[in-house]
């Protein structure tokens, strides 16, 4: 795969929270290989045995989730979605890709699976993804900035009426339940 380079692991310098080894990562439904996942206050990075890999930014990673589905992926895994295409799709896809979506709004999307040896390894790598993500907010996250700890104001973003009326504890408790 032509995006994968050679490349040093980020060390202490760059925040390392998490190394670990005999890690597979998979794109798009295709096995990179088994390697070491860095989680990095900087960056996310993947490197296989070789010295290739990969380096993922956080602002470029949309979302990222323990996935236990063994419908969707027969192992569990860390999954990262991220905006960005990688070149190991064919020109005559991109291509062909391109006719069909005239929507400019669309951003490309990448999906790795990260299925580390031990699983229990999970929860950990999930927290320290969390916590590096937290340091590189979106800047194009208009709501992020609104935000300073008070209750929001959807009328004030919104145009629309609201009704601030409090709710009274046991309001509700005898409302019928459609189901």
């Amino acid at each position: 795969m032509s995006f994968l380079k050679s490349f040093p692991p980020p060390g202490s310098a760059e925040g390392l929270r998490q190394q670990l080894p005999d890690t597979e990562a998979v794109l798009n439904g295709k096995g990179l290989g088994t390697g070491t996942l860095y989680i990095a206050e900087s960056r996310l990075s993947w490197l296989d045995g070789s010295g290739l890999g990969f380096s993922l930014e956080y602002p470029t990673i949309s979302l990222h989730a323990v996935s236990r589905d063994l419908n969707a992926y027969p192992r569990e895994h860390l999954y990262v979605m991220v905006n960005a295409k990688f070149e190991e799709e064919s020109k005559e896809s991109v291509a062909d890709e391109e006719e069909e979506d005239s929507d400019d709004d669309v951003e490309p999307i990448a999906e790795f699976r990260f299925v580390p040896s031990d699983k229990s390894a999970l929860e950990a790598m999930f927290t320290a993804m969390c916590e590096c993500q937290a340091l590189h907010p979106d800047p194009d996250d208009e709501d992020s900035d609104d935000y300073d700890g008070e209750e929001y104001d959807v009328e004030a973003h919104d145009g629309m009426e609201v009704d601030a009326t409090p709710t009274v504890a046991g309001q509700f408790e005898d409302a019928d339940v459609d189901h």
